[in-house]
């Protein structure tokens, strides 16, 4: 009896919350949940492994270690990667151009967990946007784009992703902050919630309580590589030009002008008699640029583009880069104590110089050793890598920087943001001690080096043997 009382209290409490949260309006996602899923894809890649048979160096009892690794000819290795959002009924899906760099098949889940191959039609590194597409196997579910620019600070969002590989999770939370700078790329303009982004949630769209996507979730600020709070994502208003000239033409052309410009600080707006951080300062102008040839020159502010009023430099160069090519933009442009309109006409942006790399192994650096010979980029540890990569600040090893597509070391699931912890069972944190361990093995009959890793995006800890490049 006393059960069935207790069970009575507490489902008449229950009810009494509910009762409560629904007075109180606190939302329900459900509806919205319900019908988002099916718009986002878990976009992962896959890759033969071979057999190996590896001999290590003796182990400290001085018994030969040897390890294998044993595949069948039919086994793939499956590393997810993150998220993406279907756009259209033909297949286009949206990601992070993080996601899918370097890789050399896609592979993306449907809601269903239907599976299809996926090819890439263009990325853009500069804002790490990409755009890849699939064969749809039956009518897809699309997302609709909403209006990023009309959101406001405490608005509520909901976020769609595939955090550490677990398929489609919602979470949601509330804006926090507009037009962040995290010093990503050169048109950081990103949106901040608190709704929980993790390792795998990239690429994932972030929707506004119509069902619109407002943002593309990117990235995060983590001192664990957990979710803390502090999430960000690209507005659906930045990436909307770029996804368009992806679908067109597979790269992204942006407008240029020729000048190099500085914020306006509060002393420099002080001395010129203007308010604080009011318009940008051209610092530098490039000869027979556009800029020089309409008469911009160093010292002036401008204060406008077209109706829009700059606050700062990289506020300036996306609305710049954004411009059509081939037309012109009218910029308010304070000088010696005078203000003037300036029409200057919009170019396509120079490709960057080409850097000529060193030709022979002796000429390169560390790094770049490591990477002729092994197919990985490894850097030793600082502070800006372990920001970068959201690793634990007490990381010891290498951090890998990058991962050449078609080497071993990708092949066996090496990764960007991975630590070489050791290697053939020795510990590393120098590039040079792992060149002296590459050069014995070399010396050992070009034998696989076995590197212990530590996995960030999955928390674990694994042995991989990479084969050593083959060199004329």
């Amino acid at each position: 009896m006393l059960k069935k009382v207790g069970f009575i209290v507490i489902t008449l409490l229950l009810a009494t919350v509910s009762k409560a949260n629904a007075q109180n309006g606190f939302p329900s996602f459900a509806d919205l949940a319900e019908r988002l899923l099916p718009t986002v894809v878990n976009i992962s890649t896959i890759q033969k492994a071979e057999k190996i048979d590896v001999t290590l160096p003796d182990d400290e009892d001085g018994e030969a270690a040897a390890a294998q690794i044993d595949d069948e000819d039919s086994s793939v290795l499956r590393q997810a990667l993150g998220s993406g959002f279907i756009i259209d009924e033909q297949g286009y899906i949206i990601t992070n151009y993080h996601v899918i760099e370097n890789a050399s098949s896609i592979n993306v889940v449907l809601f269903d967990n239907t599976e299809v191959e996926a090819d890439i039609i263009g990325g853009d590194e500069k804002t790490d946007l990409a755009l890849i597409k699939i064969d749809p196997p039956y009518e897809l579910s699309k997302a609709v784009f909403g209006n990023s620019d009309e959101l406001r600070i405490g608005d509520w969002v909901l976020s769609i992703g595939n955090p550490f590989g677990l398929g489609g999770s919602v979470s949601a939370g509330i804006v926090s902050a507009k037009s962040r700078d995290i010093a990503a790329g050169p048109y950081d303009n990103f949106i901040q919630t608190d709704a929980s982004i993790n390792q795998g949630s990239s690429g994932g769209p972030m929707f506004n309580m119509n069902g619109e996507v407002i943002g593309i979730n990117t990235a995060l600020f983590s001192t664990t590589g957990s979710s803390m709070g502090v999430g960000f994502a690209i507005p659906i208003n930045t990436a909307g030009w770029i996804i368009s000239q992806l679908e067109e033409t597979g790269k992204v052309k942006r407008g240029w002008i020729g000048v190099k410009i500085q914020t306006n600080s509060r002393e420099t707006a002080e001395s010129m008699d203007l308010k604080d951080k009011q318009g940008v300062i051209v610092s530098a102008v490039t000869e027979n640029s556009p800029a020089a040839e309409a008469g911009i020159t160093v010292g002036d502010v401008i204060l406008s583009l077209g109706k829009k009023e700059i606050s700062s430099s990289k506020e300036f160069s996306r609305l710049v880069a954004e411009s059509p090519i081939g037309k012109e933009i009218s910029l308010l442009v304070w000088r010696n104590s005078e203000i003037m309109t300036i029409n200057v006409p919009v170019e396509e942006m120079p490709a960057a110089p080409t850097i000529s790399k060193p030709t022979t192994p002796e000429q390169m650096q560390d790094n770049d050793r490591v990477l002729y010979e092994v197919g990985i980029k490894v850097e030793e540890i600082t502070p800006e890598l372990l920001k970068a990569f959201g690793l634990s600040p007490v990381t010891i090893g290498l951090v890998v920087t990058n991962v050449e597509a078609n080497s071993d070391a990708a092949a066996q699931g090496v990764k960007k943001g991975d630590v070489v912890l050791k290697i053939d069972k020795k510990d590393v944190m120098t590039t040079e001690a792992m060149l002296n361990y590459i050069k014995e093995a070399r010396q050992e009959g070009n034998r696989p080096i076995m590197l212990m890793l530590q996995d960030q995006e999955q928390g674990v800890m694994s042995a991989v043997a990479v084969k050593l490049k083959k060199h004329e």
